[in-house]
């Protein structure tokens, strides 16, 4: 049989070392040898001896789920085998977090880490409850981290002379390090008036980076299976 399909691009090649890899811009394929966390739902395709688990966030964590709608619904996979990782087509990244790194990521830009990484819902501080919600996915530890994203994301540099102004629908993540209030950038009058659509946005202060994606759209809610 013959297609371009069958090209070497295409190809699942047996993995040499556990661990995650980026299979092509569409999927994460992951080399498991004991445990890694994926989000629900997102496993396309594996081979070998695994076993797929909802992962609880403990009574804290599934409250603030319950309360703004935000956070990451998890499972974990387990055994020795290989399994291929992606939801809705969106880009893949693959993040290497080292030892004192602190990355604050939305859940919804989250696809699968490695179990070394420390995973936590914490408070945006300062963004009350509007915009992109109240809590964010904050990792440390070592290990990579798979990201999705809508689009190719932009990294913007925040310096301590120059914050950074972002809409709260599109921002992906940032270094946690950085301090978080909200920023309103038009009058009350203007509001009244029908506003320009730009109301509000994350201000971030310090040093650091912050990753957004070319979109304000909300993506829609999949149900997790």
């Amino acid at each position: 049989m013959k297609s371009d399909i069958f090209s070497g691009e295409h190809m699942a090649e047996q993995a040499t070392a556990p661990g995650m890899t980026l299979q092509n811009t569409k999927s994460v394929k992951y080399a498991v040898s004991g445990e890694m966390h994926a989000r629900q739902g997102s496993m396309i395709a594996f081979r070998g001896d695994l076993k797929f688990e909802r992962k609880g966030q403990g009574i804290g964590g599934m409250l603030k789920r319950a309360v703004t709608g935000e956070g990451l619904p998890l499972m974990a996979v387990r055994g020795q085998g290989e399994a291929w990782f992606a939801h809705e087509a969106q880009n893949c990244y693959i993040v290497e977090i080292e030892q004192g790194d602190v990355l604050t990521i939305n859940g919804r830009n989250v696809l699968c880490f490695d179990s070394t990484l420390a995973y936590e819902i914490k408070t945006v501080k300062g963004a009350g409850m509007t915009g992109g919600g109240l809590f964010n996915s904050v990792f440390s530890g070592y290990g990579k981290l798979g990201l999705i994203c809508e689009g190719h994301p932009i990294v913007i540099p925040v310096t301590s002379h120059q914050p950074v102004f972002v809409d709260t629908d599109a921002v992906v993540g940032w270094s946690a390090r950085l301090t978080t209030s909200l920023h309103r950038s038009q009058s009350f009058g203007s509001m009244v008036r029908g506003g320009s659509g730009e109301a509000v946005q994350l201000r971030l202060d310090g040093e650091g980076f912050v990753i957004v994606r070319p979109s304000e759209l909300k993506p829609e809610k999949t149900s997790s299976s």
